[in-house]
């Protein structure tokens, strides 16, 4: 009988604390990105291809991103560093180096934060289009050297 009563309390408890989390995560910030991805199209191998995500705190709780990390080291993500409080907007920009990068591409942006769902993931996809080096240019129809 003491071991069915102290399996009844640690059940009880255990309900008590599961409600006090979930009320807790009613009031936790979370992201609303306008869009989460962001398709650049066709780029010109060399540019520097830059997006900025927007993002809403639609949580009652400022939001804090504690890290933004790139899927590789061709993409630099910035963010707002101050925390973004409730109604507020906040950007993650991914700058993507296309130098040496020909072809398609996809790469993930993942953000840390205190939110509801604290790993949130971007993506930026396109595709580099090959710049030819050491091509001559055509050459103009007249000559440099004038004729008699």
């Amino acid at each position: 009988m003491k071991k069915l009563l102290a399996i009844a309390a640690l059940l009880l408890i255990g309900q008590t604390v599961m409600a006090q989390e979930k009320a807790e995560d009613k009031n936790k910030p979370e992201f609303k990105f306008e869009k989460e991805t962001h398709d650049f199209g066709t780029v010109k191998e060399g540019e520097m291809a830059t997006h900025e995500f927007v993002f809403t705190n639609t949580g009652k709780e400022p939001l804090i991103i504690t890290n933004v990390a790139a899927s590789c080291g061709c993409t630099t993500p910035t963010w707002t560093r101050e925390p973004v409080k409730p109604g507020e907007q906040g950007k993650i920009k991914a700058v993507y180096n296309s130098q040496n990068r020909p072809g398609p591409f996809t790469k993930s942006i993942t953000i840390s934060s205190n939110a509801k769902t604290p790993t949130k993931v971007v993506t930026i996809k396109g595709v580099v289009e090959r710049v030819q080096s050491g091509v001559p240019q055509a050459k103009p129809n007249s000559s440099p050297v004038e004729k008699p």
